[in-house]
């Protein structure tokens, strides 16, 4: 099992919920509270799934002929959707990694 420092994953799993949100990134010596992981981990999940309702009505809205609506807007909001839902999937996959290290080990 990997060294890893759980303050360290913690930062990036910030980090990357307010990147999906589109927020500024603070720095990394903010501190959690016991207990809010779920909640970090949720509002990732919100911002994922916002980018992705976002680039989809853009994606549709340009489909239909809407003026107000560029190719390239739509584009840039289709990568970032996808940036996002793979950098989630990453983090899940880490997780998930994790717990199967941690039930393996021998008491």
């Amino acid at each position: 099992m990997s060294d890893v420092n759980i303050d360290q994953v913690l930062s990036q799993l910030r980090a990357m919920s307010r990147a999906a949100q589109g927020a500024p990134v603070v720095a990394d010596s903010e501190k959690t509270a016991p207990g809010d992981f779920a909640a970090l981990f949720k509002a990732a999940l919100d911002g994922v799934n916002a980018r992705q309702k976002e680039a989809g009505e853009l994606a549709a809205a340009f489909e239909k002929g809407d003026d107000n609506v560029d190719l390239t807007e739509v584009m840039i909001a289709l990568q970032k959707s996808r940036v996002s839902f793979q950098a989630m999937m990453e983090v899940r996959n880490k997780l998930v990694s994790a717990y199967k290290d941690v039930m393996s080990m021998t008491i």
